[in-house]
């Protein structure tokens, strides 16, 4: 046996394979039987070609990963996982070539290739990481910080909390823990509440893994490989909420062209080289659309350039430069996943999410030693 898949009443896909690397390949082809579609979007979105066969709605969106440089940081992300960690590279590896195996019979059976006369491309190992990095990109919050540095400009600093969308009464995740000492049975209860928009499809995808090393059933990501968010392995299990957390910078750059090149001001009040090329993206129905992409030592410009008016007072125009974990850690805590499977206690998750990266959540676990 080299895997099985068997689906129980509700559809939801029990897999088993000889070892991890059969497993992630057998995880990788059925979500791509069961979300083809899902994953080619997110696929696109991650490189910035979703306008391709979206349209120009998506044009906006594929700018902004294009200049935050995903897809780039992806390979950057996997060559070191490669090298820090060759075990999870190649587990990563397996889970893409499965997805490459199912997704010619997930294309058919799902009515939106044909409609848009979209034909699957190809999953390379960095495209999980891609994946999971475009998905995060605007969940840890500098979006936010725009909005507020705007709201604050018009309508002054006390005006910021009449918008508020994160106190009481409001949106958010949930998620409740309780320690044996408060339960009749003497063991600990955990309850995730993952809140999220309707989705169709949804963000998480059922699924159980087993092979000779674990047994786990939970909540995965399609396109990515394990159960990173929520997971129960028998003995133990994990959930998450999101931390609200801070950890992305926003630089507001000057630059300047310097014949062919690009310079940005320093802190040191000098001009230095700033790394510059220009993408075509391509849109359906439309001219392709020409962008510049520029980073400078900070982080990629996402908005503005040289030719944009420089503010130093932080008003209208200039560049924003986004300096976020993986750009410059070339990790996105990968590592975290197989040892997330392999737990088989509260200590065991501990030890697994030293490796965690992105995003910043809030996780509970429990086991049944309580």
């Amino acid at each position: 046996m080299t895997s099985e898949t068997y689906r129980d009443a509700f559809g939801i896909p029990h897999l088993r394979a000889a070892d991890i690397h059969a497993l992630a390949r057998a995880q990788g082809r059925v979500t791509a039987l069961d979300r083809a579609w899902q994953l080619e979007v997110e696929r696109h979105r991650a490189q910035g070609t979703s306008a391709s066969f979206l349209g120009p709605g998506e044009v906006p969106w594929d700018v902004l990963a294009r200049r935050s440089r995903l897809a780039d940081t992806a390979r950057r992300c996997f060559a070191a996982l490669e090298r820090r960690d060759p075990e999870t590279a190649r587990w990563v590896r397996s889970y893409a070539d499965g997805v490459n195996e199912g997704l010619p019979a997930g294309a058919r059976r799902a009515p939106e290739f044909a409609r848009t006369a979209l034909t699957p491309g190809r999953w390379e190992p960095w495209t999980p990481l891609a994946v999971w990095l475009s998905t995060h990109l605007l969940f840890a919050g500098f979006p936010a910080k725009l909005w507020r540095e705007q709201a604050i400009r018009h309508l002054g600093p006390d005006a910021v909390g009449l918008f508020a969308t994160d106190g009481p009464g409001t949106a958010g995740s949930n998620g409740w823990l309780l320690s044996g000492a408060r339960t009749a049975t003497g063991l600990p209860l955990l309850a995730g509440d993952p809140h999220r928009f309707i989705e169709d499809p949804g963000v998480y995808q059922q699924i159980r893994l087993a092979c000779p090393e674990f047994d786990a059933v939970g909540l995965a990501v399609p396109g990515v490989p394990g159960l990173p968010h929520f997971g129960h392995a028998g003995a133990v299990a994990w959930g998450i909420t999101n931390a609200m957390a801070d950890y992305q910078d926003l630089y507001r750059e000057r630059l300047r062209r310097a014949g062919s090149s690009v310079e940005a001001l320093g802190p040191d009040g000098r001009w230095h080289p700033a790394h510059a090329h220009t993408e075509t993206l391509e849109v359906a129905g439309e001219a392709p659309v020409e962008v510049e992409v520029i980073e400078t030592e900070r982080g990629p410009v996402i908005a503005g350039g040289p030719e944009a008016s420089y503010d130093p007072e932080g008003g209208d125009g200039g560049a924003l430069a986004l300096r976020y974990p993986p750009r410059v850690t070339e990790d996105l805590g990968f590592s975290a996943l197989l040892g997330l499977l392999r737990a088989r206690n509260v200590a065991d998750v501990d030890r697994a999410l030293d490796a965690w990266a992105e995003p910043v959540n809030v996780v509970q676990a429990a086991d049944t030693d309580g």
